[in-house]
């Protein structure tokens, strides 16, 4: 058995925790998950015990500490390489490679403007012309990969990969804000909606006793 850990944030809210997560069930290995719940007196401190970049999520293999969702990824493609972590052709890793980091680091205004909240029906709210320019061209980028990479399924790639991993929240957002989305990027939204490891951490999220008062539609 491999001696893996992963420390995530609440299911419910922890959009980054939600990606490598979702590549270690796809992989189909056993590990370990602690969960931390944020923005508690004794967050930070429980962060600190694993990592000192003070963030999950993290991934313990044994002696080896990975931090920051990509990184994580990248290493759980090397160390699965029969995973199918990315697409197998070079110019289609390539690409979902390429749409993962934007998808890394960028969108800005659609994460802090629409939060991830799983449990939550938020249809209307976030709603700036920097969202809707993100929304645009993520809907885009999409489209763009299931024209000319999803022959054999209905993922960006076809077959599930770590790109869709990277969307995955934006999914979920898109589903908690109500976003309107064209019929193939509705196809396939509902499609990483209904993918297993999707619907293990709803209803993982589901469970969780754990508010962020600042998330909810009272709030």
């Amino acid at each position: 058995m491999r001696d893996l850990t992963l420390v995530i944030a609440n299911k419910a809210y922890s959009s980054w925790s939600l990606r490598p997560w979702l590549v270690l069930t796809h992989a189909g290995v056993p590990f370990e998950e602690i969960v931390i719940p944020l923005r508690r007196p004794e967050t930070a401190e429980a962060i600190a015990r694993h990592t000192p970049a003070g963030k999950v999520p993290v991934l313990h293999h044994g002696n080896v500490v990975i931090w920051e969702s990509l990184a994580i990824i990248e290493y759980l493609a090397e160390l699965f390489a029969d995973a199918d972590v990315w697409p197998a052709d070079r110019a289609a890793r390539a690409h979902a490679r390429a749409i993962s980091a934007e998808m890394h680091a960028g969108f800005v205004p659609l994460r802090s403007n629409m939060p991830m909240h799983v449990r939550a029906s938020l249809p209307g709210r976030g709603r700036t012309p920097e969202v809707a320019r993100d929304i645009a061209r993520i809907t885009a980028l999409w489209r763009d990969c299931l024209d000319r990479f999803a022959a054999d399924g209905p993922f960006l790639f076809g077959r599930f990969s770590a790109a869709d991993a990277m969307y995955a929240p934006v999914v979920s957002r898109f589903q908690t804000y109500g976003v309107e989305l064209d019929p193939v990027c509705r196809a396939y939204a509902d499609a990483v909606l209904d993918y297993p490891g999707m619907r293990a951490w709803y209803a993982a999220a589901r469970e969780e006793e754990w508010v962020i008062a600042d998330y909810e539609p009272t709030a």
